[in-house]
């Protein structure tokens, strides 16, 4: 069995991905949670938006829940597709657009992280920079 992100790990993957954000310029809620999708390592920079911090943390907790990108989701609840009124699930802690990707070991999802306060291609691209760093 794979284990789950542990606290160095996850602080890791913040502190890169809080590293892209300062280099593009834009300041970002960073979110990471474990194999059980507990919040194990938060970030929040000087002047990233306060509406961000829970944005930041459901996109972890839906890429962890259903072991994908969030911007993979995005198609799939459109009105007419098969997951449409999805996001009311989960007492509304789903996000459904990028800057939310799984923390995979072995094949495995193991955890997430979650980037919000930039645009979605911006979250995208911090939040990949953290899993790079996985």
């Amino acid at each position: 069995m794979t284990t789950g992100v542990v606290l160095e790990e996850a602080q890791k993957v913040v502190d890169v991905a809080r590293g892209k954000a300062a280099e593009i310029g834009v300041p970002m809620n960073i979110a990471v949670v474990d194999a059980g999708n507990n919040l194990t390592a938060f970030a929040r920079m000087d002047g990233a938006w306060l509406g961000s911090i829970d944005i930041a943390q459901n996109k972890a907790y839906t890429a962890r829940a259903f072991d994908m990108p969030t911007g993979d989701l995005q198609p799939l609840v459109q009105p007419g597709q098969p997951l449409y009124g999805i996001e009311a699930s989960n007492d509304g802690n789903l996000i459904a657009f990028p800057g939310g990707i799984p923390l995979e070991r072995d094949g495995e999802a193991v955890g997430a992280i979650g980037v919000g306060g930039g645009s979605v291609e911006q979250d995208h691209e911090v939040a990949a920079a953290g899993v790079a760093a996985f």
